[in-house]
């Protein structure tokens, strides 16, 4: 059984309309809906995986993100110091996945082929594809591929016991989500599979999209690795902060626990 952690290091102003593919429906009023930054801490067996690296505070002012703390900070509030990571899972390459990852120089990446050829393939020049991308993370893995620091993965595989990678794909090619056995059940952390509760909930996909099918079947792929869908984390969700609890009280907005 593991343990496993959000901590929160950015923040967003947004508007609901921007969160649903074809903006609002025609009964609904916009309103504020911002998106936090993650990064997810999983630990237990002697192991500790960290799930994506998210960006810098360069990386926030260039994008106009809130960066609230570096992501290296938020883990070691948690006692993991970055530098003995062994084990960082890519659930995809964009920016606020991926930045960051000079931090953890001991580590493995965990990243599926699908996501690889996306983000170096023919795809890259089009706009519409590369806007979530920065092309020196992107060519900072491939340096790491020719290190032999790149884990590559074809799909669903173990890659601790209790701990297991499924590519989803939908939001980019190579989207991965992480599920993990925690003692109250099966947590999928879904990054970006679903931004928010309220696009896997309603079927109403995040308008930064590879595949729109793949996006609606991911819905339900969630669903069926997840014991329950109050097992599913959602990928940038402020709620997540509201429900579920700060491992101490000095970590209250910063960190809570998902297991």
């Amino acid at each position: 059984m593991y343990e496993v952690y959000a901590i929160k290091y950015a923040h967003h102003a947004r508007r609901a309309a921007e969160n649903f593919l074809g903006g609002l429906q025609h009964d609904e009023h916009d309103g504020p809906m911002p998106l936090d930054y993650f990064v997810w801490l999983v630990r237990g067996q002697g192991r500790e995986i960290v799930v994506d690296t998210g960006f810098s505070a360069a990386m926030a002012a260039k994008r106009q993100r809130d960066h609230i703390r570096c992501p290296g900070d938020g883990l070691r509030l948690l006692g993991c110091e970055p530098a003995s990571v062994r084990d960082v899972v890519v659930t995809h390459l964009h920016y606020d996945h991926i930045g960051n990852f000079e931090l953890f120089p001991a580590a493995d990446f965990h990243l599926q082929d699908h996501e690889m050829r996306y983000a170096t393939g023919r795809q890259m020049g089009q706009a519409v594809f590369r806007g979530a991308y920065e092309v020196e993370d992107v060519v900072g893995m491939v340096r790491r591929v020719y290190a032999g620091r790149v884990r590559f993965h074809d799909g669903d595989e173990e890659i601790a016991p209790g701990v297991s990678l499924h590519l989803i794909g939908g939001h980019t090619m190579g989207l991965q989500v992480v599920r993990v056995a925690t003692r109250r059940g099966h947590v999928v952390l879904a990054s970006d599979a679903s931004h928010f509760y309220a696009n896997m909930e309603q079927v109403r996909p995040f308008p930064i999209v590879y595949n729109v099918g793949d996006m609606v079947e991911g819905y339900r792929r969630l669903r069926a690795l997840a014991d329950s869908p109050a097992h599913i984390i959602p990928g940038h969700d402020p709620l997540v902060m509201q429900r579920y609890p700060a491992p101490s009280k000095d970590l209250e907005g910063i960190v809570v626990r998902l297991d």
